[in-house]
């Protein structure tokens, strides 16, 4: 079992990997990952296995993708089920804990050789979100609470690696359930930007009701 944290900030994806501190690949950087238990059911697992290794809990974990390539594991056939989640990373405190030696957050892009096969694990969780990323809301779950139309324009920018036209970004967020909030970012450099917050409820009601469906083709 594999989990893919993923978090955002100061305009780019991040994922969260542990140092392992145990063989095989003793000192490699991996995807928190463990066994699961022969009794155990696999979101059940999931989020134990990430509480364990890195103190995280009550994350909201999603199916991401199965890897079973005969030779993934030095020590024998190993079948993992990934997850994957988003967090707001302001508001996280991951510690290693169990065999982990170390953790830390790497913007995806600057993920450099891990442990096993989780580079192929996390192009292809990644490729996934993006995925999700057109047609769900989820990647407000990872951008902070109240938050900037620049920074939601950069977590795009990043994911797909394109840059877009200002008003073009604006014209085509214009129909999401926001929030302008009278409320302004602090301790910065530049001119603060007006903060928003994503409406949630507003968001269900209007899928609910067929008034709202979410799209972002760029």
């Amino acid at each position: 079992m594999d989990c893919l944290i993923f978090g955002f900030s100061n305009g780019k994806i991040h994922i969260l990997l542990v140092k392992r501190a145990m063989e095989p690949y003793g000192g490699y950087w991996a995807i928190p990952g463990d066994l699961v238990y022969p009794d155990e059911d696999l979101p059940h697992a999931a989020e134990r296995i990430l509480e364990e290794l890195t103190e995280l809990k009550n994350v909201v974990l999603r199916q991401g993708g199965v890897f079973g390539k005969p030779n993934r594991h030095p020590q024998g056939r190993v079948i993992t089920n990934a997850y994957l989640a988003m967090v707001r990373m302001n508001e996280s405190n991951p510690q290693p804990s169990s065999w982990v030696e170390e953790l830390r957050w790497v913007p995806v892009d600057e993920v450099e050789s891990l442990a096993f096969d989780h580079n192929e694990i996390l192009t292809a969780t990644y490729q996934r979100l993006k995925e999700r990323f057109i047609h769900e809301p989820i990647c407000f779950e990872m951008l902070p609470l109240k938050f900037t139309l620049n920074e939601l324009q950069q977590l795009y920018e990043y994911a797909f690696g394109i840059c877009i036209d200002k008003p073009n970004f604006r014209k085509r967020i214009k129909n999401l359930p926001l929030t302008e909030l009278k409320e302004r970012q602090e301790n910065v450099k530049h001119r603060p930007a007006t903060l928003y917050s994503f409406d949630w409820e507003k968001y269900k009601t209007l899928v609910k009701e067929g008034r709202f469906e979410f799209n972002m083709w760029l």
